[in-house]
Order: structure tokens, then sequence, then C-alpha cells
């Protein structure tokens, strides 16, 4: 059962990142409004875990004016495809310079379900052999480091290590990973 109906929709933006589209809806009791939609590709997002604790690479994002601390993620080049876990591969050895022996898929999560149509699938990755990062020019800034998982948790109590997406990835490990 539906409880908005889609009455028109329209493209507001779009650029090659993503497309933004706003839709004229009717709620299940008549009343009208507007919905934005921001429609990105899938990603993949990998945990790299390994002794005792957790591989993460660090970059500048813009929109927030600062650094983070993340897990590796993202998505596929326009021209490129693939499998989730095969995009999680291309990640990890692109970002971290890491190649896993095992890589197991722990769940597929929506990334922001109040806007956002995209979602990520959430790989762990383990027996991690080191290699040199193949980053992209969008990523010459970005490092890569090791973290005992005391250090891990405590940056997250500290409100160093916020990436929802890590996060909720980190989530997952601990409880089925």
């Amino acid at each position: 059962m539906t409880d908005i109906r889609t009455v028109s929709s329209r493209e507001a933006f779009a650029n090659r990142w993503l497309r933004l589209r706003e839709d004229e809806i009717e709620y299940a009791d008549g009343t009208r409004g507007i919905y934005t939609v921001v429609e990105k590709k899938d990603f993949a997002l990998v945990v790299p875990w390994t002794g005792d604790g957790y591989w993460l690479v660090e970059q500048y994002r813009y929109a927030l004016g600062r650094r983070e601390w993340e897990f590796p993620q993202g998505a596929w080049p326009d021209g490129a495809s693939g499998t989730a876990a095969e995009l999680a591969a291309a990640e990890l050895a692109e970002e971290a310079g890491l190649t896993a022996g095992a890589m197991r898929h722990l769940g597929r999560l929506n990334s922001a379900a109040g806007y956002a149509a995209n979602a990520f699938d959430v790989f762990l990755a383990t027996d991690l052999v080191e290699g040199e990062p193949q980053r992209e020019a969008t990523e010459a800034d970005m490092v890569h480091r090791w973290f005992p998982t005391a250090e891990l948790h405590a940056m997250i109590a500290d409100g160093t290590f916020r990436d929802s997406h890590s996060l909720a990835a980190l989530a997952l490990v601990q409880l089925i990973g």
C-alpha cells in the first residue's frame, strides 16, 4: 500500500554525480506537497579488519569543511560497472592499497532514506595484504592508517570518527561479522 502518490515529477538539477528530482505528491487524505529526492549511484563500503584493528582513510570533505576518518567507500566511475563485491575490492585497493584474501557481504543499507534514493553494500575484508593505493585525482589528499579497536572506539566516543555510513557498517560488523 502506498501512502503517498506522485502527481508529477521534474528534474531540478543534474550533474555527473547526482540528480535532484522534485516531485509533486499527494497524501492519502488528499493533501498535496512537494518532495525533493537526491538520486546518486549506489556504492560499496568496505571494513578492512586485521589483527585487533581496522584500516581507515582520511580525506577532506568539502561540504563539512574538514578532514574526516571513514572506511573506504565509493561508487563506480562513469563508464565502469561490476558487482558490489568487485566495487568493494576496487575501493579497498584504490583508497588504502589493500587486497583482501576474504571479503564477506554483511548487508545492504539505505544511505539517507529521508531524502536520497541510493543504498550501499557493506563488506568485511580480512586476510589483508598491503600495497600502494591507486587513488583518483580527487583523492590525492587521502591518507590511510591502521587503528587498534580500542582507539577506534575512543575516536567514536570523542567525535573524531563520525561518518554515519562507516558507523552503521561497524555496527553490522559487531552484530553479525
